[in-house]
């Protein structure tokens, strides 16, 4: 099974991406967190969730997705995991940050749920090959 982590603030575009998760396949299982602190407490608890791939938005109140990629890299256990910023914003200078603190890639979210399905489709199909 594959375990997904998506944090973000916003209700809709967790409600999106549940639903292209389940068009793909509906054996991965996708936890939800609506901020970066939030986040972080599931991923540090006494048993801590090791998702395969997490998906961070840029923009969210609290704990920005920046702040919270550096956290999440900080952490041993989640060495594996793929780590994607995932945001409405393409800005450059964001997307070059974002790798160079250890993203593997930014996912600027499409308008859409076919465009996001395909999205995932590629990324998950990625690591598969």
């Amino acid at each position: 099974m594959i375990v997904c982590l998506l944090i973000d603030d916003d209700q809709d575009d967790q409600e999106i991406f549940s639903m292209a998760l389940e068009d793909i396949n509906r054996d991965i299982q996708c936890i939800m967190a609506s901020n970066g602190i939030l986040a972080l407490e599931k991923l540090k608890a006494k048993k801590p969730l090791i998702p395969d791939y997490i998906f961070i938005d840029v923009n969210m109140p609290k704990m920005n997705g920046i702040e919270c990629l550096q956290e999440i890299q900080k952490l041993d256990h989640l060495k594996h995991a793929d780590v994607f910023m995932y945001s409405t914003s393409s800005d450059e200078k964001m997307i070059e940050k974002s790798k160079a603190l250890g993203a593997k890639d930014f996912i600027v979210k499409p308008p859409g749920l076919t465009l996001l399905t395909e999205k995932l489709l590629q990324v998950f199909s990625k690591r598969a090959g």
